[in-house]
């Protein structure tokens, strides 16, 4: 962009808010933001109106525009001429609210469960190919689970990883596999990929998947999935605690409460599960 000349302005013409951008950042990538942000302010505006109020020559906020349509960014009315935000712009920004709501509607969820089991309750969600612990109930028993929020995890060795991986496709599965592999952690740690796809098919059975002492010996853990609307897997909600107070019986009376929670949060969230 050519700089601004000093003194007097050209009549008419709005005050800029482009200032050139530092060394640090992409100068077309700032460009197409600021513009993002204009476009989301007037809601829907031509072509001209919009470069006038960013202060860009009209050509270079039609090419930022049409990159950013291609990307579903934004979205061009070709009867009234006029450009707006894209649905996609929508999606990504909406994902913000959507984890704040998660949060929020698993907290008293998770509060009940740990009440319910008098076990620690365990929130996470998937980050390429790992689980992230996000949030966490404790039990007030001295042996106990603890995961600090932020915790990663592997996929094929937790109970929540393994609810998520058991709403998946087998397509998707085998590509977290070909990245992640399956390292071993414990004797019972699943390290073949015939063992974890027989684990998950009961994990699909049972709508609740079992760690058992996979990644650390002496703990267990019942996880199920949280949906979306879309039916997508998008968290777990788990009990986790030492194996001397998961036995058979508990787990399997445990299940279906985990199970019940997981249906709590995805019926706040207005989700809904689906069979892949």
């Amino acid at each position: 962009m050519t700089e601004q000349v000093k003194g007097k302005r050209s009549r008419g013409r709005p005050k800029s808010v482009w200032t050139e951008p530092q060394n640090t950042t992409v100068r077309a990538l700032d460009r197409g933001l600021l513009l993002l942000g204009a476009l989301a302010k007037a809601g829907k505006v031509t072509l001209t109106e919009l470069s006038s109020i960013v202060d860009m020559p009209p050509s270079s906020t039609h090419r930022l525009l049409a990159t950013m349509q291609k990307h579903g960014f934004t979205e061009f009315d070709e009867l009234t001429q006029d450009w707006m935000i894209g649905v996609e712009a929508f999606r990504i920004g909406n994902t913000f609210t959507y984890r704040t709501n998660l949060f929020e509607s698993a907290r008293k969820v998770m509060q009940n469960l740990m009440v319910d089991t008098g076990e620690t309750a365990n929130l996470a969600i998937a980050d390429n190919g790992d689980i992230v612990f996000v949030n966490q109930v404790e039990t007030q028993n001295p042996i106990r689970a603890f995961f600090r929020a932020g915790t990663r995890g592997p996929m094929h060795a937790s109970g929540i990883g393994k609810t998520l991986l058991a709403s998946l496709s087998h397509e998707e599965v085998l590509k977290i596999l070909q990245v992640k592999g399956l390292q071993e952690f414990t004797p019972e740690t699943l390290t073949s990929s015939e063992a974890l796809f027989r684990d998950l098919e009961k994990t699909r059975q049972r709508g609740w998947s079992f760690d058992n002492e996979e990644r650390y010996s002496g703990m267990r853990c019942v996880a199920a999935t949280i949906y979306n609307a879309y039916g997508e897997p998008v968290a777990g909600i788990s009990v986790s605690g030492p194996t001397a107070r998961f036995s058979e019986q508990t787990v399997a009376e445990f299940g279906p409460k985990v199970l019940r929670a997981a249906g709590e949060v995805t019926m706040m969230l207005g989700g809904t599960s689906t069979t892949r």
